[in-house]
């Protein structure tokens, strides 16, 4: 690798992040173009145009498109290929404040902030000249950089190389994965058309501190997952004059919340490594205006990690938490409920209600013993009406599913719905059973341990962050799916998801990205010696040992 690719890799993380490409705005499409510009000017692709293609994003209002990148080897005739992927689009630039316009200029912006009040660690690193800040120069732009880069320089003695790389660069990573999503089909075709022999997907998307005074630099060998366990509350109304002869959705909701919210009893833990607790991402009743009636309904769902937990099992946990909570509800409600009854010198009768929890699945399955075809055909009816209004987003589309199916049902006592809202990441675990997965480990540990530096490099199995990795490999058990698909009101229509296709892909995972701090904020910035020095030894060094 030539050792003036620092060098190319920083000119190219700074053009790409002048480039403005907010997730869910026109500015994706410049992003990806820009990076169709870049590699069209290589000498490889003038011979070779062919290997650089758009894909379009599904069903998607922008118009968006990721780009697929294909660089052969010319010594032999390999089909070990690796596959890598960078996302091209950012978060927002509002935080900025009255210095936005200088946002995605990195040079520019690092003199700026001199100017600008900020917390003493980020003053710190301005001042030593050894960081360069940016909207998107850290999450990821100079990982695609690094992948670019070499590639490019694969790409000039192409004739003593010998394998092959793709590179998916795609947008709307940062909103609904719309760009990798659309990829993996199309990965799929690839290797089908062309008997590619995949062999790991590579993301180099950013890396940071895991702790306050943490020193090492990670390389990252699997992913974690993400589910969103979803509840549905029907309390039973009342006049809030007659407060103790309803039950108050909320107050079951906040019970749920307490149970569940960040409790560690619900991180995966392998190999020592554990995931984060579950936490709420929204909690809200559900009753359209003011008046004097407690809510009937309410809502909240939950942000939960995964190493290890499949769909099916994290149902069940759920299902069982929810009861309890409803159960430690009831038993709060008719304590209160006696207490008042003493101060008031009244008889105390206990309350009625029990405690009642169902999957998405078992509401679908009384509905439909009660009124059968007719719950399918209504069902699809109500979904198709939904799909024509756009405004409706998936978090939405999934909960009216769920209120629809509710009104249907005869039964009208107080319940707990239970259920899925999109997305979906599946987490991969690379614990070394398969030929594939002890490659990727063999080729990461060599990387690491032939890489001299004064970095304290360290390598663990779950890339901590929610990424496009997910879309690599899923579960293949036929019950883990159905749990999933069955308990995520619409899935297939609103929410779309490969499932056939990333099983085919079924690919160990890895990340080797650019060190900086404060991703998402005003102040993310890279460390330019290991993002522009080391960083890429470490990916060059594993695509050649998977490659062989």
């Amino acid at each position: 690798m030539d050792r003036n690719i620092s060098k190319r890799i920083e000119e190219i993380a700074v053009m790409l992040t002048e480039q403005l490409s907010i997730v869910e705005t026109l500015g994706e499409l410049d992003s990806v173009n820009k990076i169709y510009e870049i590699f069209s000017q290589m000498p490889y692709y003038k011979d070779n145009p062919k290997d650089i293609k758009f894909v379009d994003v599904i069903n998607d209002n922008l118009g968006r498109k990721s780009l697929i990148v294909t660089l052969r080897g010319k010594k032999g005739n390999s089909k070990k290929t690796v596959i890598m992927i960078g996302h091209t689009d950012t978060v927002g630039i509002s935080d900025f404040g009255n210095i936005k316009e200088y946002a995605n200029k990195p040079y520019e912006l690092t003199d700026m902030l001199k100017e600008v009040s900020l917390p003493e660690e980020v003053r710190r690193d301005l001042e030593s000249g050894e960081y360069l800040f940016g909207r998107g120069l850290f999450d990821m732009k100079t990982g695609d950089a690094i992948i670019m880069a070499i590639m490019e320089d694969i790409s000039n003695n192409i004739e003593e190389f010998e394998g092959n790389l793709i590179f998916c660069a795609v947008c709307d990573e940062e909103g609904n994965s719309g760009g990798m999503l659309s990829c993996v089909p199309e990965l799929v075709k690839m290797q089908e058309k062309e008997g590619f022999e995949y062999l790991a997907l590579l993301d180099t998307d950013y890396m940071t501190s895991e702790y306050e005074g943490d020193e090492n630099k990670y390389v990252y060998v699997g992913t974690v997952g993400k589910l969103m366990p979803s509840f549905y509350i029907v309390g039973k109304e009342t006049h809030v004059g007659e407060s103790f002869k309803g039950l108050d959705p909320n107050q079951i909701a906040s019970a749920i919340t307490s149970r569940i919210n960040l409790n560690t009893d619900f991180c995966d833990i392998a190999e020592g490594e554990v995931s984060l607790p579950p936490i709420t991402l929204k909690q809200r009743d559900l009753k359209p205006e003011y008046s004097a009636q407690i809510a009937k309904t309410s809502t909240l769902f939950f942000n939960y990690a995964t190493h290890c937990s499949t769909p099916d099992e994290v149902l069940i946990k759920m299902k069982i938490a929810a009861t309890k909570a409803f159960d430690s509800a009831i038993e709060s409600l008719n304590n209160e409920y006696s207490r008042f009854c003493e101060l008031s010198k009244r008889d105390y009768v206990k309350l009625p209600w029990e405690s009642r929890v169902l999957t998405y699945e078992e509401l679908y399955n009384k509905v439909k013993d009660e009124i059968g075809s007719k719950v399918d055909e209504h069902m699809k009816e109500y979904e198709s009406k939904m799909l024509n209004d756009s405004s409706i987003d998936q978090r939405d589309f999934s909960l009216k599913m769920v209120e629809e199916l509710h009104k249907l049902w005869s039964n009208k006592e107080p319940v707990v719905i239970v259920y899925f809202t999109p997305p979906y990441y599946p987490h991969i675990y690379i614990e070394g059973k398969s030929p594939k997965e002890r490659v990727l480990l063999d080729a990461v540990a060599n990387a690491v341990n032939t890489t001299k530096t004064d970095y304290n490099l360290v390598y663990k199995k779950f890339f901590p962050y929610i990424s496009d990795l997910s879309y690599g490999a899923c579960p293949k058990d036929p019950s883990i799916i159905h749990a999933l698909k069955s308990n995520m009101p619409g899935f297939g229509s609103k929410y779309y998801l490969p499932l056939e296709d990333m099983q085919k892909l079924d690919l160990p995972v890895l990340d080797i990205g650019s060190f900086g701090k404060d991703a998402h904020k005003f102040t993310e910035r890279i460390e330019k010696k290991y993002s522009f020095e080391v960083a890429p030894v470490l990916v060059y060094k594993t695509i050649m040992n998977l490659l062989g």
